[in-house]
């Protein structure tokens, strides 16, 4: 049986990863540091969930705290390490950026280095479509710069990349980044716009709609991700012998076993269309509030996903109707509202 340690079980995407590997007769190790960026309570509840089968376990603190991630390692001793713990959040991070240095480079400093003392046979590492900034050709490809960060966010997404590759270069650690897509879906996080949204149409309250609602986001539904997460730990990069070993497409890095991947629905959705859909949905109107873009916003991302194709022969494909559907249905069972 195969053994994987996942950071941030108790999030939205590590706790749908751990389902699914669950089902899928892996053995799994969460760490989460439980912070009260948003609802305990909903993090408490999705550990709840999972440790209820046998080959689950979950362990309790903070990325910064090295000696902690090291004795669950340890005690552990992973065969595979997903790394998606750290904070979240691109507008929180004009706020608070420290607590995005502290989790985000020097959490994952120290992921990095348990995965290199275990030698892992794969390390995969969340980072984010935030990266590619200021970038305006697309959609989004893995091979384009992404030297243009807009938010300290991004920028800590960034150095993750960076530091995974020297790592992989130096220890010949075979290393997977994934830049994720607006994910959304049941049991998201309540600062997320799709949840935001529904409570406050359903509590009659104002939702605030940046830039005028002229916004496009490449919505991908959490099932969707983690589906292309656990094909992805089977398609563990190798350090090439030259440039015949990268094919047309591939991030594989020419001097690493390293490389990044797009997870996204390779669909450009406008804002005010994925706000129709959540009316239509709820069967409400909602009290539209149109500001002006946000400090640190984008105004559009979408992912070229070819490379997961190429790699895992898959394609996330649930399209946002159905995906607002599943996740209203769950907001108001979850809520009771």
């Amino acid at each position: 049986m195969q053994r994987v340690l996942i950071t941030g079980t108790a999030g939205f995407i590590g706790f749908h990863l751990a389902q699914l590997l669950l089902k899928d007769g892996f053995q799994v190790q969460g760490f989460d540091g439980m912070t009260d960026y948003y609802d305990v309570a909903l993090k408490q509840r999705r550990h709840g969930i999972l440790l209820q089968n046998p080959n689950f376990a979950a362990a309790e603190g903070l990325l910064e705290d090295q000696a902690r991630f090291d004795q669950v390692a340890d005690g552990f001793q992973p065969d595979v390490i997903v790394h998606l713990a750290g904070q979240a959040g691109v507008r929180y991070s004009l706020e608070n950026p420290r607590a995005y240095i502290d989790s985000n480079v020097v959490g994952t400093f120290h992921v990095m280095e348990a995965a290199r003392r275990h030698q892992v046979q794969h390390l995969l590492m969340a980072s984010t479509s935030s990266v590619y900034g200021a970038n305006t050709d697309m959609p989004f490809a893995e091979t384009d710069k992404a030297d243009t960060p807009m938010t300290i966010y991004a920028a800590t997404k960034k150095a993750g990349e960076a530091m995974s590759h020297s790592y992989a270069h130096l220890y010949d650690l075979p290393t997977t980044m994934f830049r994720f897509f607006t994910v959304y879906g049941a049991w998201g996080r309540p600062d997320m716009a799709l949840f935001k949204f529904v409570d406050a149409i359903l509590e009659d309250r104002p939702i605030d709609i940046y830039n005028h609602g002229d916004m496009y986001r490449d919505f991908t539904y959490v099932t969707d991700l983690v589906r292309g997460i656990r094909l992805l730990i089977d398609a563990v990069p190798e350090r090439p012998q030259g440039p015949q070993d990268i094919a047309q497409g591939d991030s594989l890095s020419p001097v690493a076993p390293h490389r990044v991947v797009n997870i996204g629905n390779s669909t450009k959705v406008r804002l005010l269309d994925f706000i129709d859909e959540i009316e239509s949905a709820l069967g409400k109107k909602a009290i539209r509030n149109y500001m002006e873009i946000q400090a640190g916003d984008v105004p559009a991302t979408w992912a070229n996903a070819d490379l997961l194709q190429q790699l895992t022969g898959y394609q996330p494909q649930t399209d946002v109707k159905e995906g607002i559907a599943q996740f209203v249905a769950w907001f108001r069972d979850y809520y009771e509202k």
